[in-house]
């Protein structure tokens, strides 16, 4: 077991080495989106250890348990070598019970994150789960959101390229449409919003924003000025009369006497029916005595109450929605380069044939975000061939080789090759000699084009049946001349021997 000392001991060299990680990943050179976002993702996890540690060791230095002062005066005290010499004798005697532990050092963690950041490969730096859509954090997608938009009573039916245009003009809605599917609507998209800034910028406090951003909303809507709502934001029921403090009377009589006019004006501040006679007023004033204005029967209160409690709900409602709105604002922001990237990758793909979008799904045109190095990762969605300069072939060129249709050979173990071209070379080349062979079918030009094993076999029976009926049949093809000198064949021949004709 570690003792106080040692387990402070060990969370500074960890915070030190966390910090010095931190250091490398931050100058680390990154070359594509995805470095950047894995690196932000690396960096926020050493950031949560070196938070973590910091909690520990705050609590390990206040000592609340005293372990800590009671373990410094043993080492500091009279006694202090038979104390040392006491930790050997524990620290061997461990060591004797457990002969086949190996404690790995720390340092082995650190460099194996080292090796990691510096040979990174597709598999290995996966640390965030987007969609095909999303392209590891370039793109949005928001084909749900688009889906639940235009399912919303009375608004138009926008495209999704222009629902990216618009989807965040919430302020253009008629208020009246902002109903319970509106609701809905606006929930999931924030929900999307917040996941999809949390997955590309892990080092941006969310909280912190989301405090900003009310705060904002909570002035704009005192003063009218968030967009959208007019008149709406800001908006509270105007009270009118003036309190009765009622302690001082005893009974409805003794309220009485102080006239129709003053005990109306009381009744109107607590938003009770002010009319009747001066003892029916009395009454309904007196039997608010002491209770709060929940306790107070509902019965006694005037319809502009009832009225104004209903639009105190519905403003309450609205100034919800309204939050929930200045947040996806707000989102929208921070998301604006993924935004306008994503608009250009819709209107490209929708110029595309339906077979281009069948067979690529996912087909973005590279905008490499590379610099000029030669050992820079280059940015390559569909996989294209490298040309002469190391970098993908345009896609006209592409196309005009054929390179977008892909053939697969059963025989060959379902390889796919690219291209005609290279489809006709591999009928040639190892693979597929070797599954032929393994086949025990001779891989010669007759076989040219075929992909499947079961053609391979039944035309490798056609051939054998077709050889065996060429072949030499010596009863059938030896000619033998008779006496006469007509020739037969050697079947013939011996049968006329046989009966003494010839």
């Amino acid at each position: 077991m570690e003792t106080t000392l040692e387990q402070q001991r060990r969370l500074h060299e960890e915070k030190e080495r966390l910090y010095d990680a931190m250091t490398k990943e931050s100058m680390h050179k990154k070359s594509a989106v995805r470095e950047q976002i894995n690196s932000d993702h690396r960096m926020r996890h050493l950031l949560d250890r070196v938070m973590d540690n910091s909690v520990r060791l705050q609590e390990l230095y206040e000592d609340k348990d005293g372990l800590r002062k009671a373990e410094i005066q043993a080492i500091a005290g009279p006694n202090e070598f038979g104390e040392f010499y006491k930790r050997l004798r524990e620290i061997k005697d461990f060591h004797k019970k457990h002969p086949n532990e190996v404690f790995v050092p720390m340092s082995m963690e650190f460099e194996e994150l080292n090796q990691a950041r510096e040979n990174a490969s597709d598999e290995a730096t996966i640390l965030v789960e987007f969609t095909d859509e999303e392209s590891y954090g370039r793109f949005l997608d928001l084909h749900e959101s688009h889906l639940r938009y235009i399912n919303i009573k009375g608004i138009e039916k926008l495209t999704y390229v222009r629902y990216l245009d618009a989807f965040d003009r919430l302020f253009e809605i008629p208020r009246d449409r902002k109903n319970t599917q509106y609701h809905d609507y606006i929930d999931g998209l924030l929900q999307y919003l917040v996941s999809f800034v949390e997955r590309i910028k892990p080092l941006l406090d969310l909280n912190v924003e989301h405090d900003e951003v009310l705060k904002k909303f909570e002035l704009q809507w005192e003063t009218n000025e968030f967009p959208g709502w007019g008149k709406e934001a800001g908006s509270a029921m105007a009270h009118s009369g003036a309190h009765l403090d009622l302690s001082a009377f005893t009974s409805a009589e003794e309220l009485a006497s102080l006239g129709l006019d003053r005990l109306k004006s009381a009744l109107m501040a607590l938003s009770l029916k002010c009319g009747g006679t001066l003892e029916q007023r009395a009454e309904r004033l007196f039997s608010t005595k002491g209770k709060t204005m929940d306790e107070i029967e509902t019965s006694l209160y005037s319809k502009s109450k009832i009225k104004a409690g209903k639009k105190d709900l519905t403003s309450q409602r609205n100034k919800e929605t309204a939050m929930v709105e200045a947040q996806i604002y707000h989102l929208v922001e921070l998301v604006s380069e993924q935004r306008a990237a994503t608009r250009d990758n819709v209107q490209r793909r929708q110029a595309r044939t339906d077979t281009e979008r069948d067979e690529d799904e996912d087909d973005v045109m590279s905008d490499s975000d590379s610099g000029d190095d030669e050992d820079e990762v280059i940015y390559n969605p569909k996989n294209l061939p490298l040309g002469w300069d190391g970098k993908p072939i345009p896609y006209w060129l592409y196309k005009l080789h054929g390179l977008n249709i892909n053939y697969s050979c059963e025989i060959c173990g379902n390889q796919t090759y690219r291209g005609p071209k290279a489809f006709q070379r591999h009928f040639a080349e190892w693979r597929h000699a070797h599954g032929m062979r393994c086949l025990g079918i001779p891989n010669t030009a007759h076989f040219a084009n075929v992909t499947k094993i079961e053609d391979a076999m039944a035309l490798w029976s056609k051939i054998k049946e077709m050889k065996n009926a060429e072949r030499w049949n010596p009863d059938q093809e030896e000619e033998y001349e008779d006496s006469a000198g007509n020739v037969v064949s050697k079947k013939t021949y011996e049968d006329l021997k046989r009966q003494g004709l010839l």
